[in-house]
């Protein structure tokens, strides 16, 4: 029934107008607007769709996944445009002074968009 359609996944912001800057300016994708939300186009014609939401609660679990050439660079130059990255020290799950996650399954390093959804940088091996 699925097998042809171009599925597209979405998420709520609390606020667009921060959501559009931090997307296309700090994150340098390509943002445009619709009468319903936002829509963020990834290379290969993939489309997320981003969707005000009074009551926005964020997800707790990572929303986008970014696969990078170097999870280290990108976390440097993502910090000089001021994101802040998260650092965890739960059982297995920890990470180094710049919250990278090495080890098991790719690098990684999650960090929030301003509604405080949840992204990632990875480097796979």
């Amino acid at each position: 029934m699925f097998k042809d359609t171009k599925a597209f996944s979405g998420f709520s912001v609390n606020d667009l107008k921060k959501a559009k800057e931090f997307y296309s300016q700090t994150l340098g994708l390509e943002v445009s607007e619709r009468p319903e939300g936002l829509e963020l186009h990834i290379r290969g014609g993939t489309r997320i769709f981003v969707y005000p939401k009074p009551n926005h609660t964020p997800a707790t679990f990572t929303i986008l996944n970014f696969p990078v050439a170097n999870v280290e660079q990108a976390v440097d130059r993502l910090t000089e445009l001021g994101v802040r990255f998260e650092h965890y020290d739960q059982g297995s799950l920890k990470t180094d002074k710049k919250g990278i996650a090495r080890g098991a399954g790719p690098d990684i390093a999650w960090f929030k968009d301003p509604a405080g959804n949840i992204l990632s940088v990875l480097q796979e091996k």
